[in-house]
């Protein structure tokens, strides 16, 4: 996405009106810290010389953060040189340690997405031995090797072995419920998105926060800032958002669902030119329609389909406010990546071709998004036609999981072999007939059994069940896809 450096502005601008909202539910935010688990992604060049990296990425590496101290809710646990290490371990157990030193003074914490702050606090699970010694002995693990990290953390951690025996008391407990407010106890609320494909994540925040208020502060994205979320106290599944027009020049395109299957949506397809001709003004939305996002950004997209679907949820005096429904034809979702249904037949197609010595081909398939563990990661369920004969090493069936993730795009495969945000995929072989099953449910549900298409993604608990009692075997990619940062295309032309 094009951008430019007033944009950045904008977003810490929408970030203050945030807070100051924020600030009318809770007072004295100002005079405490916020514990949020911020990162970098690496970049790349263009073949044109211009830089290409994440949004966040160049917030985080921005003058306007780096001055953010101007700002009385920008005080951070997290020294900048924490945020900007570009080897995510010691950025993770930095941060952490910075978080653990300063427990008191923390009144709120979180990260920009929900699956990101559970992987923080995933992180502690595994290494709060080490971080308990670091305070007893007011050392820096040897393995945090970046000397400007170590130089700032020095800078906070102090010799403190009354607060590493708390924090060790704490992290034995055979029960980890509760332990935001347990080793954070003046925490407020948690600060992240929950809504859209991140509402998978409300209830393991609910069982480590105990309960505590989970804020949606903001909706934006890669193209601009949007609005703000009016009354963030909300409960999660209430959570809409205000559109601040200054931030861009907003129209919505109409669409329409079917709901033939269970939590299934069609889309409209891409509008004409006699479509885009009848978008609809901020000031046109009807109450209860559902619309897709369009916008002309200050950085020089214009009607640009950001791909959201929205429904207008009620107004704030005249103005009307959304909430978020999906992204349109996104199926498959874990952390920031974002998998439509041609990607993944594409993908799928491409597998195949390793079962073809075999003489067996994928009759069927679908995909849910499984985050039972952390990291979450694609399941893909295959009904196969095989021949007795040639029976299937399940070495081919790994050999197929790869194929899938090399296909996938670049925010899939950096998550899978960067960040390890993403965890390896999985295919699961099931019965055959198992699809003939799914169909029948989904008939005996209200389905037009003359419209019924096989979901390429099922999300409604029972059809996950079914799929999962009738799986013969199980099998994951064995090792990460390749992934270099930039565009395959300029990588190719370098």
């Amino acid at each position: 996405m094009p951008t430019i450096q007033e944009e950045l502005g904008r977003r810490l601008q929408l970030h203050g009106l945030m807070m100051s909202v924020i600030s009318q539910s809770v007072p004295d935010l100002e005079k405490g810290k916020g514990m949020y688990f911020l990162s970098i992604k690496s970049e790349a060049k263009t073949p044109g010389g211009l830089p290409a990296r994440p949004v966040l990425t160049s917030i985080y590496k921005s003058p306007y953060f780096s001055n953010r101290r101007l700002s009385p809710y920008a005080n951070y646990t997290s020294p900048a040189e924490t945020i900007l290490c570009p080897d995510t371990y010691q950025s993770m157990y930095s941060q952490m340690l910075c978080g653990l030193c300063q427990n008191k003074e923390v009144l709120r914490l979180g990260s920009y997405f929900a699956s990101g702050f559970i992987r923080a606090i995933r992180f502690l699970e595994k290494h709060w031995s080490l971080l308990c010694n670091d305070i007893r002995m007011g050392t820096i693990n040897p393995q945090i090797t970046d000397l400007s990290v170590r130089e700032a953390v020095m800078k906070i951690l102090k010799t403190d072995p009354e607060l590493a025996d708390f924090i060790e008391a704490e992290c034995s407990k055979d029960s980890w419920k509760g332990i935001i407010t347990r080793l954070w106890p003046n925490t407020k609320y948690v600060d992240v998105i929950v809504t859209g494909s991140m509402s998978q994540y409300i209830p393991t925040l609910d069982y480590y926060s105990n309960g505590l208020p989970l804020v949606s502060t903001m909706y934006a994205s890669s193209e601009c800032p949007f609005g703000i979320n009016l009354n963030p106290f909300c409960k999660s599944s209430e959570v809409s958002y205000t559109l601040i027009p200054t931030m861009g020049y907003f129209e919505f395109s109409q669409i329409h669902r079917s709901n033939d299957v269970p939590n299934s949506i069609s889309m409209s397809e891409s509008p004409n030119e006699k479509e885009q001709q009848q978008l609809v003004d901020l000031v046109d939305v009807k109450i209860g329609q559902e619309y897709e996002l369009v916008v002309t950004t200050y950085s020089g997209l214009y009607r640009y389909r950001v791909g959201d679907v929205l429904r207008v949820a009620g107004y704030k005096n005249n103005t009307p406010q959304f909430t978020f429904v999906c992204r349109e034809n996104v199926i498959l979702s874990i952390d920031s990546d974002k998998t439509d249904e041609v990607e993944l037949q594409n993908a799928v197609e491409n597998a195949v071709r390793n079962l073809m010595p075999f003489d067996a081909h994928v009759t069927e398939y679908t995909s849910y998004a499984d985050t039972a563990n952390i990291p979450g990661h694609y399941v893909l369920f295959w009904e196969l036609s095989i021949n007795i004969s040639t029976p299937i090493p399940p070495s081919v069936v790994e050999d197929c999981c790869l194929t899938i993730e090399e296909s996938l795009d670049s925010v899939y495969r950096q998550g899978r072999a960067s960040d390890k945000s993403i965890g390896p995929l999985e295919i699961r072989i099931v019965e055959i007939g198992t699809f003939d099953k799914l169909m029948d449910y989904c008939v005996s549900l209200g389905a037009s059994i003359d419209q019924y298409k096989t979901p390429r993604c099922v999300r409604f608990a029972p059809l996950v069940e079914l799929l999962n009692s009738r799986v013969v075997s199980s099998h994951f990619s064995q090792t990460c896809p390749n992934w270099v940062p930039g565009h395959r295309q300029w990588n190719n032309m370098n």
